[in-house]
């Protein structure tokens, strides 16, 4: 059997992006979503989520690019060096993820950090069913060891498992696109940290999905890669990450580069091609709330 969580990311981002998601869910195959506790446009997220009481809603925990929410003056590691704005995060991804491979990041402070964003979610009243990471910034051991302290202290269930089943991916998909080329390149190397992510996540008995797709697609998302993606799942269950919005001024605004390829996978995720896709290859759509539901047992908090 296999079964898909269809999640989107950045949820709180600007109000756009709340309003495509709710459309997604509503209209489209969207069984997820994860919210950004330090997101322009939370509290309009908040609420709609309310609204949404079939939508599963987890933490979309950011280190990189943005801001804190902790209150605490003790977070310097993780804050960008020489920055003109002191207290926001790295903002390149490349730049976090050679402090996250150097030991650079006092793991209490990203633990405080993290419960600090969750806190902020499920103090709105939202049950906070999964994590998952701006950037996939957890699928650094560094990170992933915080992201794991801070669930079990907030009792949050389940985590992305942020890795791309490359057994049964070729480059030859991607010939012609060098975007592609160079990100199947990079899933592919970080494919390294796999095994210990699958080791911690157990021993703290945290569920997670066999692993996601869509991305290496992220930002180039179109019907022909999608159902290409799709069509290649192993059995198990898995999950599509996605970013559906709508290009307005607040997102131009905002610090994305995700920009018109959101409008493209708004429309994609409420097709009834897709829908009649994901029947047509006998995979049902599933909720973070619902792998979570069918645990026999679920961790204390600690």
């Amino acid at each position: 059997m296999r079964q898909l969580i269809v999640n989107a990311d950045d949820f709180g981002l600007t109000a756009g992006v709340n309003r495509a998601v709710a459309e997604c869910h509503d209209d489209g195959v969207v069984s997820s979503a994860t919210l950004m506790a330090n997101g322009a446009a939370f509290a309009d997220a908040v609420q709609a989520s309310k609204s949404l009481p079939k939508l599963s809603v987890g933490c979309h925990v950011v280190l990189v690019d943005g801001a804190p929410v902790s209150s605490s003056a003790g977070l310097d590691t993780l804050l960008a060096i020489r920055s003109s704005e002191p207290q926001r995060f790295h903002a390149s991804l490349s730049a976090f993820a050679a402090r996250a491979t150097l030991g650079g990041f006092d793991r209490d402070q990203l633990v405080e950090e993290i419960t600090a964003q969750i806190r902020k979610i499920q103090a709105a009243g939202i049950v906070v069913s999964h994590l998952d990471s701006h950037k996939h910034a957890h699928v650094f051991p560094e990170v992933l060891l915080a992201m794991v302290r801070a669930a079990r202290i907030c009792g949050v269930p389940a985590i992305r498992n942020p890795f791309v089943p490359t057994k049964g991916i070729s480059p030859r998909q991607f010939a012609g696109n060098r975007a592609l080329l160079k990100r199947y390149g990079q899933v592919r190397l970080l494919h390294t940290f796999s095994r210990q992510f699958h080791q911690l996540t157990k021993r703290a008995g945290l569920l997670t999905p066999d692993g996601v797709i869509g991305v290496i697609e992220t930002g180039l998302l179109d019907a022909r890669l999608l159902h290409q993606a799709i069509s290649n799942l192993p059995e198990g269950t898995w999950e599509l990450v996605c970013h559906p919005g709508y290009t307005d001024p607040d997102l131009r605004a905002a610090r994305t580069r995700l920009l018109q390829a959101r409008d493209q996978e708004r429309l994609l995720l409420t097709s009834v091609d897709l829908k009649n896709f994901l029947e047509q290859q006998k995979i049902r759509v599933i909720t973070y709330r619902d792998l979570a539901e069918r645990r026999p047992d679920r961790p204390e908090p600690k």
